[in-house]
């Protein structure tokens, strides 16, 4: 009889505040902050520091690939996320659900922005390509090919009709989105460019690399005819395609290299932070004030040339020859300081320097400007930890940090309480409470480097073995750490729990495992019982204890040692009993079964091998993980074992028949620790990535062998996509202009849908010509039987049945799907076009099918002559059935902009309108009063002079 099995799935992942692979944004209220947790996205609430909701892609591979690596947040409530695996999910930050998926890049996407009206995504990613998504169509318009490396970052200009894109190839590209073409390289940047912004306003953008200055150019704008806004009509007729303009550099105050430039929503600040610990702050001004300071700077240098030259003509004894030097420079005085040219100091001012205790992962202005303050920057560090700075012109101040949802840096230790309510785990320098089925954090305490844990039977205290070879006392009721023991010479490896007795066995890297007992007592001038654990005896071993085991009935010891061998001592007496090895490499953890029958190791040789403690025979050496095994636990009352490794893998084994049941992927980083409830229907592990999962047991079963062939499927369609890739793609040289290719990329989802379509067509074919046989049967004879129908096809007719298939291919994939099929099937597709545009509903897909058919099959179309007849029908309807829909939303639009007019005459929108006016008339007049008097000052000088 085959045996089945109980599934194990993904269940919660927690501890994650910010991982170090993606931006963080705020979204477009202000009130909310967008981090990355791995392959989640954690919408943050600022005011209360609570994590609101979570961006979980429903998708069931959860590896590596699935990383969040860029964020954008959308002027309304839309998220785009960008990930590893070269996907872009968009997602309502209400709902908390995904709204599509787009599928176009091939490498991850590493830029994301969208454009004022929020329709338009572009997004940048390491396959050097830049693809600009219509987000309400949920489709890719065109791919954007010619950049030599990876895109850094995207910009739009001049209302979303341009786009900036950065790269690591040291240029910036400008491309005309409505001519799709490259129409402007920028050079000059010594070092890959990582980021760019733009002020609210257009005037400036910013571009921010490893050179030691920040790069800005000024952008040059197009009126309605064509001519350029800003510049005389003679440069602008030169530079026609010149639409930034080199306008200067700035010097930066750190030497490392820049990783975000960004402007507040307001644009008179400029944050740049750095591939270090500061975030410089510079306060952008406006033209005014920046012409009012490049005056004051040439008047400055004037009258240091002044005083240069009044100098020299005195001690030359020659002051005629200084006056006429100084008259001179009088006169020329006006004609500079009235139109001085402004330079980037003028603008740019340094403001404030932000330094954080760690390195800076990403930054981000909030769109609402607070009152008091001047802006809201939030920071993401790369130890797990998000904090906020309030920006005032005197000073910054640190408001808010959150920090108590995760570990500072890699999670070395879980266990389990023995009701399995709350789990403990430890790091370098703290530990936390967790409460595991909702993933809160219930109590945080300061501790050392806790390499090993252990929760007492009472659940009332914990012990935690630390790297200075000090025990812990926990007091997990108060959250205290209750007492530090000095207890080995080495730093303490693992901790074992005495069965049926009050105590515990440590062992160290200093060559000894020490027996412990502890008890409740009150001590002196105490009020409550305190725990007081004292050493009881000392076994020496010959090397360092890595791990030690005490099988179920505390008969046995087994201590794994450095020597890559594991020695079986009789708890009682310490004599040695069997000395297992094997293994090439030290054993890094291992295990004894409920009923003391069986012991597994796992080393950093990467192997798991099964022992039977009776006579010390290895059963089974199993080559398990792709590096070393780190953690291994039997489910208790059962021979099943967990292992998990530094490949970042889970594996569920058999031990009795030696067969790996299954492999939970999930984690982006090594797995240093595993913990089993006692009852077996849920796991806990804990990893370098600072994200503590549980695995929960379902009801659903599976066979070893269904797993094995599923395996063997998924290896064998990695392989194929890797050949694909790899060998098959096209070499092409990419222009040196720039080029446009499709947005989608083929996936097996697009191959699935283009063999429905290609199946159903057939059905479809076959099913007509049975009807038609069927009617001139029926005009021959009329006692012909009723005709049946294929079942297959649900009742449907077959135009309806081909279009069904349509109903199950994503927006987004539709491009990809046509381009597939071959020229006899696209031709019998063109044939049902008639019929679908009888449904109003579909009018937009029956134009979509019919442009993409058009367009890829166009000259074998022209060549066909049994393509004549389909064309022309379609032709007739297709402009019928486009301009109908085009006159309804057109009536639609009128009779908003009609009702928009009536409430805007019955509100107060017109003295809104009058205020404006008046705050414009009052900037002009004062503008004025300016010049004037700045005149008057000129004139008084020259009499002076």
């Amino acid at each position: 009889m085959v045996k089945a099995y109980l599934r194990f799935e993904p269940a919660a992942s927690f501890g994650v505040i910010a991982s170090v692979d993606s931006n963080i944004s705020y979204d477009s209220s202000g009130k909310h902050l967008l981090s990355p947790a791995l392959e989640k996205i954690g919408v943050w609430n600022v005011r209360q520091g609570l994590c609101t909701k979570t961006l979980t892609p429903s998708t069931a591979s959860r590896g590596p690939s699935l990383a969040v690596t860029s964020i954008a947040s959308s002027p309304s409530s839309l998220i785009a996320g960008g990930y590893g695996d070269g996907s872009i999910r968009i997602w309502d930050s209400d709902k908390g659900t995904c709204e599509t998926t787009l599928n176009g890049h091939k490498g991850a996407v590493t830029a994301l922005r969208y454009n004022k009206a929020g329709s338009l995504l572009a997004s940048g990613s390491k396959d050097n390509d830049v693809i600009l998504w219509d987000v309400v169509g949920e489709t890719g318009l065109f791919r954007l090919r010619g950049h030599r490396d990876q895109v850094t970052d995207v910009v739009f200009l001049n209302s979303g009709k341009k786009l900036v894109s950065s790269s690591k190839d040291k240029f910036l590209r400008v491309w005309d989105l409505d001519t799709q073409h490259c129409m402007q390289i920028v050079g000059g940047h010594h070092s890959e460019i990582w980021s760019l912004d733009v002020d609210l306003d257009e005037r400036y953008l910013v571009t921010g690399s490893a050179d030691s200055e920040l790069h800005f150019y000024e952008i040059r704008h197009e009126s309605v005819d064509g001519n350029s806004v800003n510049g005389d009509e003679e440069s602008s007729i030169q530079n026609k395609w010149e639409v930034l303009r080199h306008f200067g550099e700035i010097q930066r105050q750190s030497k490392d290299r820049v990783a975000t430039v960004q402007f507040n929503k307001s644009g008179n600040l400029l944050a740049c932070q750095v591939a270090g610990k500061t975030v410089e702050i510079y306060r952008v001004l406006d033209d005014a004030e920046a012409k009012r300071k490049a005056k004051r700077r040439v008047h400055r240098k004037k009258e240091k040339k002044h005083s240069k030259e009044t100098l020299g003509g005195v001690e030359n004894g020659d002051e005629n020859n200084a006056n006429k030097g100084d008259n001179s420079s009088v006169t020329h005085v006006p004609t500079e300081t009235t139109n001085p040219a402004v330079t980037v100091p003028d603008v740019f001012k340094l403001l404030h320097t932000i330094r954080a205790n760690k390195k800076i992962c990403s930054i981000s202005f909030c769109p609402i400007t607070p009152k008091s303050s001047m802006a809201s920057l939030a920071l993401s560090l790369n130890n797990n930890l998000l904090e906020f700075y309030t920006i005032e012109l005197g000073e910054t101040r640190k408001t808010l940090a959150i920090d108590l949802q995760g570990h500072r840096s890699d999670v070395r230790s879980v266990t389990l309480s023995s009701d399995n309510t709350f789990l403990l785990s430890t790091s370098h320098n703290a530990v936390k409470i967790w409460n595991p089925i909702t993933g809160s954090c219930l109590r945080t305490i300061d501790s050392g480097y806790g390499l090993c844990s252990l929760i007492l039977p009472t659940n009332k205290y914990g012990l935690v073995g630390t790297k200075d070879g000090t025990i812990e006392i926990i007091d997990i009721g108060s959250g205290t750490c209750v007492e530090v023991m000095e207890a080995h010479g080495g730093s303490v490896r693992s901790i074992a729990a005495l069965p049926h007795k009050n105590g515990f066995v440590t062992g160290s890297a200093d060559h000894d495992v020490k027996f412990w007992e502890y008890q409740l007592k009150q001590k002196p001038g105490q009020a409550t019982k305190q725990l007081v654990v004292s050493n009881v005896s000392t076994m020496k071993m010959n090397d360092d204890a890595l791990v030690v085991a005490i099988s179920p009935d505390a008969k046995y010891i087994a201590v794994a040692l450095l020597d890559s061998t594991v020695k079986v001592h009789f708890a009682d007496t310490f004599k040695f009993f069997l000395s297992l090895y094997g293994h090439k490499l030290p054993v890094l953890c291992m295990d004894i079964s409920s009923d003391g029958d069986l012991i597994v190791t796992g080393s950093a040789d990467k192997n798991l091998k099964i022992w039977g403690l009776d006579f010390g025979d290895c059963h089974k050496s199993i080559f398990a993980h792709a590096d070393s095994v780190m953690a291994v636990q039997f489910v208790p009352k059962t021979h099943y074992v967990f292992s998990v490794g530094k490949d970042r893998l889970v594996k569920y084994w058999d031990a009795d028949k030696f067969e790996l049941l299954l492999t939970l992927e999930g984690h982006h980083a090594d797995i240093w620790c595993l913990a089993v409830s006692n009852r077996g229907d849920f796991i806990v592990t804990g990893s370098h990535d600072r994200s503590i999962r549980r695995w929960d047991r379902t009801e659903e079963q599976f066979f070893i062998e269904e797993e094995k062939e599923k395996r063997l499927e998924e290896m064998f369609e990695a392989d194929l996509d890797n050949a694909f890739e790899n060998k098959y793609a096209s070499k092409e040289e990419i222009p040196e202009e720039g080029a446009v290719a499709l947005a989608g990329k083929q996936t097996q989802e697009t191959l699935t849908a283009t063999d429905l379509v290609i199946e159903r067509l057939d059905i479809a074919e076959a099913e007509k010509k049975r009807i038609a046989e069927h009617q001139v049967e029926k005009n021959n004879n009329n006692n012909v039987a009723v005709f049946q129908s294929n079942p297959l096809m649900n009742g449907l007719s077959p135009s309806d049945y081909v279009l069904s298939a349509f109903s199950k291919v994503h927006t987004n994939d539709l491009e990809q799907t046509l381009l597939a099929l071959p020229f006899s099937d696209a031709l019998k597709l063109l044939s049902y076009l008639k019929d679908w545009t009888s449904y109003s509903d579909k009018v937009e897909l029956v134009c979509r099918v019919g442009t993409l058919l058009l367009q890829t099959h166009y000259n074998q179309l022209l060549a066909t002559p049994a393509a004549r007849p389909i064309l022309t029908v379609f032709s007739d309807i297709f402009y019928e059935r486009v301009k109908g829909w085009k006159d309804i939303f057109g009536f639609n639009l009128a009779a908003m902009d009609h009702i928009q007019q009536l409430m805007a005459s019955r509100s107060d929108a017109l003295f809104h309108d009058a205020r404006s006016k008046l705050v414009e008339i009052r900037a002009r007049q004062s503008k004025r009063l300016e010049e004037r008097s700045h005149t008057g000052e000129v004139k008084r000088k020259k009499k002076k002079t």
